[in-house]
């Protein structure tokens, strides 16, 4: 059995200082519930840009330049100690934390903003680093485009874990790519929700025969900064709920076993009997017995992609 915590808390929006501090918390306080795997949002650090779903195409240009820069600033370079509150808190802990955030891009030209989920290990490191394949619709005025870096499954104490994010599991292909890695623990931290998400996150399950941890961002417009731009014309109503969360654990055959946790704050702290995610594989394993590789066959690029490549001049 391991202990796994899904955090469904709201960040405090475009500041990435107390966003950090508020996880490295979050983090001390459900690990002392004995919490082993910790489980936070899509872009958690410093906010999902939520406006993006409001603002109109094309319109409300000066609104999107002051948040854009905002988000930027306030985004995540790993090439820094931006994580480092987050990272001692894991190894002080001894767990293991999958997060998302906004990642500033510090190779290229180092201002592309990237969805971007991290997973780090028991040791305080960043032991996977994955950026969303795919922004989804108006995403991409957000977002630049991941690729297969991360798309990997790794071992941690409590099992093989990999992740992806929201729309990235309407993929079938990214999907197989963890399930041909022996995924046991299948994290999707997402900003959908309702039925017809939680309807996917079982069919994941039953397909890949492995637990699903779905994260979901909640948020109000109580949660946004009190300079939040346009405000009352974006977010008119004081006690809005912006997003539910709808956070849920799944078990292999499909059950959900704890949430969904919807307009609400809080955790889902569940032990869960890993070893399923093994023994629920003899009927079906779509990556293992149950394949046809003489039929079809998945090749993935796991190479970090970069428009420029230096080469060192001859003398």
């Amino acid at each position: 059995m391991a202990k796994i915590a899904i955090i469904q808390e709201a960040p405090y929006v475009l500041d990435k200082v107390k966003t950090v501090e508020k996880a490295a918390q979050v983090i001390d306080t459900v690990a002392a519930q004995g919490a082993e795997l910790i489980v936070f949002p899509e872009a958690f650090i410093p906010g999902y840009p939520a406006w993006i779903w409001r603002l109109r195409p094309g319109g409300d240009w000066g609104v999107s330049e002051d948040l854009h820069t905002r988000l930027l600033k306030n985004a995540v370079d790993l090439s820094s100690d931006d994580l480092a509150p987050i990272m001692n808190a894991a190894k002080s802990n001894k767990v293991t934390v999958v997060c998302g955030l906004n990642e500033r891009d510090y190779k290229n030209s180092r201002t592309t903003l990237y969805n971007t989920v991290v997973t780090i290990d028991a040791q305080g490191n960043i032991a996977n680093h994955h950026r969303k394949l795919m922004p989804t619709n108006p995403e991409r005025m957000v977002w630049g485009f991941g690729d297969g870096h991360g798309l990997n499954v790794i071992d941690t104490p409590v099992g093989r874990v990999g992740s992806l994010i929201c729309w990235e599991s309407y993929m079938p292909l990214a999907r197989y790519a963890l399930y041909s890695q022996g995924i046991e623990i299948y994290i999707a931290p997402t900003y959908d929700s309702g039925d017809a998400w939680l309807g996917t996150m079982q069919h994941i399950a039953r397909e890949g025969k492995c637990w699903v941890l779905c994260c979901g961002v909640a948020l109000e417009r109580q949660d946004l900064p009190s300079d939040f731009p346009n405000i009352e014309q974006l977010y008119p109503v004081t006690d809005e709920w912006i997003n539910p969360g709808d956070s849920a654990v799944i078990a292999p055959s499909g059950e959900i076993v704890s949430g969904p946790l919807s307009k609400e704050k809080g955790y889902l702290v569940v032990d869960i009997d890993v070893e399923l995610s093994t023994t629920s594989k003899r009927a079906l394993d779509v990556a293992g017995h149950y394949s046809r590789p003489d039929v079809f066959t998945l090749e993935v690029n796991k190479a970090r992609q970069s428009p420029t490549h230096f080469k060192n001049e001859s003398k």
